[in-house]
C-alpha cells in the first residue's frame, strides 16, 4: 500500500469535511478511528442488493455508480460517485435492511471505509460533527436531489442531457455512453441521436 496515497487520500477527507462545517482536531481524531482506508479494482462492488451493508466510503480517487435493476434485467444509474462524495446505500443502513440498490466501481478507486453505527455514535457526541453532517445532507441530499427530479419529470430526454452535462461536466467523458444513457432512462442508440443533434447545433 501507498502510505503517501493513504495520507494523501486523508488530508482530502479532512479539507472536504472542513469545507462544510469545520471540526476539532479532536473530533477528527476520533473520526479517523472509525475510518479505513482500500483501493477497490474496477467492476467490483462496494454493495450489492439485497445485502445489508455495515458501511459507507469516502472517494479520494475512483467513480461509482449507484444502480438499480428492473424485473427484465434493464438497469438504471440514479447517481455517480466521484472523487470528494461519500456512497453508501444511505436508507439501508439507517433502516437497517437490505439494500435496494448496487454500488459498483467503475474505476480502479482509492476510498475510504467508514464504519456507519459508529459514525451515528460520533454524530451524538460531537456537534461539529452533527453540523457537518446536517449541511452535506442539505446540500447534496435535500436541495440536489429535489432539482434531479423535478428534471427527470418535466424535461425531455435532450434537455435530462444537457443538465447532466452541466452537473457533471467531468464525468462525461469518463463514463461510458451506456452508463449515461442509464442515468437518463433511456437508450445508448437515443443518447447518440441527442449527442449528434447536439453537435449539428453547435
Amino acid at each position: 500500500m501507498d502510505n503517501n496515497n493513504e495520507k494523501r487520500a486523508f488530508n482530502y477527507l479532512n479539507d472536504v469535511i472542513n469545507s462544510y462545517y469545520s471540526i476539532s482536531p479532536e473530533t477528527w481524531e476520533n473520526f479517523l478511528e472509525i475510518c479505513t482506508y482500500k483501493q477497490i479494482k474496477k467492476n467490483d462492488y462496494l454493495c450489492r442488493s439485497n445485502e445489508n451493508p455495515s458501511s459507507f466510503f469516502f472517494v479520494y480517487e475512483g467513480l461509482l455508480r449507484n444502480y438499480i435493476t428492473d424485473e427484465k434485467g434493464n438497469e438504471f444509474n440514479k447517481i455517480f460517485f466521484s472523487e470528494g462524495m461519500f456512497p453508501g446505500s444511505m436508507v439501508s443502513l439507517l433502516k437497517n435492511e437490505p439494500s435496494l440498490f448496487e454500488i459498483q466501481v467503475l474505476e480502479d478507486s482509492s476510498l475510504i471505509e467508514i464504519n456507519f453505527d459508529a459514525y451515528r455514535d460520533l454524530l451524538l457526541q460531537y456537534e461539529d460533527l452533527k453540523m457537518f453532517h446536517i449541511s452535506y445532507l442539505e446540500e447534496n441530499w435535500l436541495i440536489k436531489k429535489e432539482s434531479e427530479a423535478v428534471s427527470f419529470v418535466q424535461k425531455d430526454a435532450d434537455e435530462r442531457y444537457e443538465d447532466f452535462l452541466k452537473d457533471y461536466p467531468k464525468l462525461s467523458t469518463r463514463l461510458t455512453q451506456y452508463h449515461i444513457a442509464a442515468y437518463l432512462g433511456i437508450t445508448p442508440t437515443q443518447l447518440s441521436r441527442i449527442r449528434k443533434k447536439i453537435n449539428i447545433c453547435k
